[in-house]
């Protein structure tokens, strides 16, 4: 049985400020690699920003998976099939990302964060933080749409 997140005993449903600016700040990198795919100037160039959207998408679809590993090892979750699942899995997509490499190794970071973003709504919505869970939203439709538009905008630049 999951029960909602608390700290010291109390529900917490506010995300710090500090804590959605660092979230929001984090999107720096898709953001770069984007304007690198479409503007730089040299195809190796070009291919570093498309593998830095890798790279750090592979990070970060990893990170919100060990949130819930985190949520599961501090016993605040219950250890099941479904949420090992959860806290695992994302780190698998990211690895299978890194290595199909190219608008394919985007394409299923788009994925990963897609559905990563339906599983944590669907089956923990009601255990987690509403304002949490709104940052999330945001963030993953960030990261989605940013990658999604750096794998259009690679075939463009002569990357596959």
């Amino acid at each position: 049985m999951e029960t909602p997140v608390t700290q010291q005993g109390r529900d917490r449903r506010g995300v710090s400020p500090l804590a959605e600016a660092v979230g929001y700040a984090g999107l720096a990198p898709f953001l770069a690699a984007l304007i690198g795919v479409g503007l730089l100037p040299d195809i190796e160039q070009r291919d570093l920003a498309q593998r830095l959207a890798l790279g750090y998408g592979a990070s970060i679809l990893s990170f919100v998976g060990a949130v819930h590993w985190g949520l599961a090892v501090a016993g605040r979750w219950g250890w099941s099939p479904t949420v090992i699942g959860g806290a695992i899995l994302p780190a698998v997509v990211a690895t299978a990302a890194l290595l199909v490499g190219g608008q394919r190794g985007l394409g299923l970071l788009v994925i990963g964060f897609g559905l990563f973003w339906v599983y944590e709504h669907r089956r923990h919505g009601d255990a987690l933080p509403p304002d949490y869970l709104s940052l999330r939203r945001n963030l993953s439709l960030a990261v989605c749409s940013l990658l999604s538009l750096t794998m259009i905008l690679s075939e463009s630049a002569g990357l596959r």
